[in-house]
């Protein structure tokens, strides 16, 4: 058998985070709705109707084409693809064919490994972006079929790869990274609980060497990262036997679903061309025209990348785990950058946020929007930077905020947590410590300065953890150099 190489490539459908579907005033947001509460008769394909393009969703999805790096058709139009599906009202898909939005772009993509450090830099071309609208959802009970149109006409923008994949975990990393940047230029929340992002994976095999793109099978509707690389990795092992025992390559292109309860592939039919769907310019609205003034304008004000947000965190001390950690959750990346521009202290601000908020956060079952926000996290900042609470008190007083939802003046006054930097009550903390520890005051005489940290260790107990510690070494050390 000759050495094979796989080639990859996806399209993914993504959710524009728009108010109102793409070609009508319909709520933009069917999760948890009632069936069929969320339509009207343009969504619905009632004769009559006509569709409204949104602007909103055309202004996302250029700004998320310029963040590919793709070049804006300046003219560009909409087209109906035909096919019957139950959930498709209108009997036909308002999409875009040969003259999509944008086209021809590139998105960098890093590999890692399991500590979440880069061990590799990737790139993947991108073949195309356009817009379409969604369809339904079917929902199969037995005999029976129940169709939602609560889907019906949200805006989608639909990218499409070069096959520039080499595996699975190529795959999911570049699926992985194209969500960030969807999220980081708001032009989808790319929730994939929700079903905001989906993946069409096309798979092959060739012979090492060679540049001829065989048949590929196309896995149909991935709605996790792990089911595009769960399947891709099935679908290439099944390629491979097949390619042993036929002798060579599929003969001709194939669709395929992922049943993801068994963890395997089912075939569904011959994959359709361009030709089946009957493809032509969709009558009902007229070609969209942009300036190239209109397309700088948008690209000056596109947001920072997530690659290039990675490289300022890193730049600051944070690892690759600890950078990545940020960007995938925005949440926690505006705490964090409020965080370090009150410290200029990039270990301090790791220490607070991903070490202790994080850490206190997962052990109370909360996400970051159930804890305290930036503002909250300042002014705990402010009280440890004053002297009202050490820093140690700090970490008690953040788990309480968590736990409670009360801010950090309201707990310490509640529960007397103040620090107490009263030089004449620490002497006399202090020089009580001294009488009870004489053995610890003799070794440090004797030139064992860790024996201090008895002393000190003793008047904390003493306050229960509300003594100055910074004072309690000043004076101690005065005492006993009298």
């Amino acid at each position: 058998m000759p050495e094979l190489e796989t080639i990859i490539g996806l399209e993914v459908h993504a959710q524009m985070s728009t108010k109102t579907k793409m070609f009508c005033s319909c709520d933009n947001d069917a999760f948890g709705k009632a069936p069929n509460t969320t339509v009207c008769p343009v969504c619905m394909g009632h004769p009559g109707t006509l569709p409204a393009p949104n602007g909103e969703a055309i202004a996302k999805a250029m700004k998320a084409s310029l963040a590919l790096q793709c070049t804006i058709n300046l003219s560009n139009h909409f087209d109906r693809k035909h096919y019957f599906y139950p959930d498709l009202p209108m009997g036909f898909q308002i999409s875009q064919y040969d003259y999509p939005i944008a086209s021809k772009g590139v998105l960098d993509y890093s590999m890692m490994d399991a500590s979440g450090q880069k061990i590799a830099d990737k790139t993947c071309g991108i073949t195309r972006l356009h817009m379409e609208n969604d369809a339904g959802k079917l929902t199969h009970r037995g005999t029976t079929t129940l169709c939602d149109y609560n889907r019906a006409g949200t805006p989608l923008m639909e990218i499409v790869t070069e096959p520039d994949l080499r595996s699975s975990d190529e795959a999911v990393a570049f699926a992985q990274e194209l969500r960030r940047l969807l999220i980081a230029m708001n032009a989808s929340e790319a929730d994939m609980f929700k079903g905001m992002m989906r993946f069409d994976a096309s798979i092959s095999l060739r012979e090492v060497g060679t540049k001829k793109l065989n048949p590929r099978s196309e896995i149909k509707n991935l709605n996790s990262f792990k089911a595009l690389e769960k399947a891709l990795q099935y679908e290439e092992k099944r390629l491979r036997k097949a390619w042993d025992k036929d002798g060579g390559p599929l003969p001709n292109d194939i669709t395929v679903g992922w049943l993801d309860d068994q963890e395997k592939t089912k075939m569904l039919r011959n994959k359709e061309t361009a030709d089946d769907y009957r493809y032509m310019p969709e009558p009902d609205i007229p070609p969209l025209e942009f300036t190239q003034k209109e397309v700088d304008a948008i690209a000056a004000a596109l947001p920072m990348l997530p690659q290039e947000k990675k490289e300022q965190y890193t730049k600051i001390g944070l690892d690759d785990a600890q950078a990545l950690l940020l960007i995938d959750q925005s949440a926690l990346q505006l705490i964090f950058d409020a965080v370090f521009e009150k410290t200029k202290d990039a270990k301090r601000s790791s220490s607070l946020v991903l070490t202790q908020l994080l850490g206190f956060l997962n052990s109370h079952e909360k996400d970051v929007s159930q804890g305290p926000d930036s503002e909250n996290m300042l002014e705990l900042i402010g009280k440890i930077d004053d002297g009202t609470i050490s820093a140690n008190a700090g970490k008690d007083v953040l788990e309480k905020m968590i736990i409670s939802g009360k801010n950090a003046s309201t707990i310490i006054e509640e529960e007397g947590m103040q620090q107490i930097s009263d030089d004449s009550a620490i002497e006399t903390m202090v020089q009580a410590a001294i009488d009870a520890n004489p053995k610890a005051i003799e070794d440090f005489k004797a030139g064992n300065e860790k024996a201090l940290g008895a002393i000190v260790g003793f008047v904390m107990k003493e306050s229960k953890g509300q003594a100055n510690p910074a004072i309690v070494n000043k004076i101690l050390r005065e005492l006993l150099a009298n």
